[in-house]
């Protein structure tokens, strides 16, 4: 698969040729719609330039960055604690050149860990390319694989010149990687077929220049991969939501997947219209937010925020039946805050903030008491119901609660997680009382 990268110098987005400040060949500006866009593919590089050649950093933009997109981050990362810190603050793997060193990487967590060897014509380079080590990539390939998760290797010789990658030599590497690590190969790719003959090595692509200069197109990269046996050459496409519930099962081509990742729209092939834009007429349309394909590269998934009435052509969430659980809870409160019938229980929390502080104390506190199973669950149903209604109340989602835990996820560095001295003296007070009876009575709002 393609893993489009993003090098940073001065907060903008840029395109160096043979890893030469010197020789920047494209300012891109502002990385965060370029993040937007090129997440769509999955994973994204994100390379602190300024850092890797210890000319400042672009911090704050590349934690912005991780908040976008899941991000595997590398440049100028030369110490456990900038590590951890970087795993801390959102990316999904952090990138290792100079500090890609046993005593380094056993400090962290190996699935984690990216070793990046920057060879110039096989030998290793280090400090923004700048220094040259006398070693081979193959040999350091062999003394870090018990410590990392994979390997990024880049051609410097061949960066940002979009030559072309030298198979032979890629095919020698990946042997010496193995199957139990994954490699990701940067510097030359040009054409989406090198991208298709890497995925079927198993080894990813990691694309900056081509992509900068529209000489390979994002969407065209994503699908190089995929095969059809199927006689109209199409891809069977399963749709869902930000939650990864099924909306409906469509079809794509690849010129289809172009004009989606092209718009960041759901975009599909109809067998009777041919390209087929979700929502045109209806109002139900869709922003894609990410494509994945399957495992044998015959199938794929759209990721999609849906709007309107939901994506089945009767007025339903899905073809596959209703929302249920969190989801369909969260889009009745949401709906009560826009229009609601004057009996609404829901109404009536959104316009009395005692009433609302007051019942998620009170029933966080019943939960606390809760014994048995029933009661646990009515109780933690209550909590849930009335912390999803604060949440609505100022403007938060159910995605973005769980963007949060998956951003915290991500950590590594765990707080103490003590209780405040208050709520522990309460606790300890509650615990020596005895407990009455917390049976399910009907008075939790039915009339949401």
């Amino acid at each position: 698969m393609i893993i489009p990268s993003i090098d940073l110098m001065n907060g903008h987005a840029v395109q160096l040729v043979g890893g030469k400040a010197e020789r920047m060949q494209v300012d891109a500006g502002d990385p965060t719609p370029i993040a937007e866009q090129f997440r769509i593919a999955g994973e994204i590089a994100v390379v602190d330039l300024d850092a890797a050649l210890g000319k400042g950093d672009n911090v704050e933009v590349m934690k912005r960055l991780c908040r976008i997109a899941k991000c595997r981050v590398g440049g100028g990362i030369r110490s456990v604690d900038t590590a951890l810190m970087w795993l801390n603050s959102g990316a999904t793997k952090v990138v290792l050149g100079t500090a890609a060193t046993p005593e380094v990487c056993s400090q962290l967590p190996k699935s984690r860990v990216i070793a990046a060897l920057d060879a110039d014509r096989g030998e290793v380079v280090v400090k923004g390319w700048t220094t040259r080590t006398g070693r081979s990539v193959y040999d350091c390939v062999e003394e870090l694989k018990p410590f990392v998760a994979g390997f990024l290797v880049t051609f410097v010789e061949r960066e940002g010149r979009m030559g072309g990658v030298d198979m032979d030599a890629i095919k020698k590497l990946k042997e010496v990687v193995g199957n139990d690590h994954e490699l990701t190969i940067a510097g030359g790719v040009r054409v989406v077929e090198e991208i298709a003959e890497l995925d079927r090595m198993n080894i990813h692509a990691q694309v900056g220049m081509a992509l900068y200069t529209h000489a390979m197109d994002l969407g065209d990269a994503i699908s190089a991969p995929l095969t059809s046996d199927r006689p109209d050459g199409l891809f069977p496409t399963v749709v869902v939501n930000e939650h990864q519930q099924a909306l409906g099962l469509v079809y794509s081509s690849k010129e289809s997947i172009r004009e989606a990742v092209r718009l960041k729209k759901g975009v599909y092939h109809s067998r009777k219209r041919g390209l087929w834009y979700k929502g045109e007429s209806s109002g139900a349309t869709q922003d894609l937010l990410s494509i994945s394909l399957d495992c044998d590269r015959d199938a794929l998934t759209f990721v999609v925020r849906q709007s309107g009435d939901g994506f089945c052509h009767l007025p339903r969430f899905s073809c596959f039946g209703e929302a249920s659980g969190l989801t369909a809870l969260m889009e009745t409160i949401q709906r009560r805050k826009v229009d609601s019938p004057p009996e609404s229980y829901t109404r009536r929390l959104f316009h009395d903030d005692a009433l609302l502080n007051a019942k998620i104390l009170e029933e966080a506190k019943e939960l606390t008491e809760a014994q048995s199973k029933e009661e646990v669950t009515w109780e933690a149903a209550d909590v849930i119901y009335f912390a999803l209604v604060a949440a609505a109340k100022n403007g938060v989602s159910l995605v973005d609660i769980e963007a949060e835990l998956d951003f915290r996820a991500l950590k590594v560095s765990r707080r103490k997680g003590d209780a405040k001295p208050q709520f522990l003296d309460q606790s300890s007070r509650s615990a020596n009382q005895p407990q009455a009876s917390t049976t399910p009575t009907p008075t939790s709002p039915t009339h949401l």
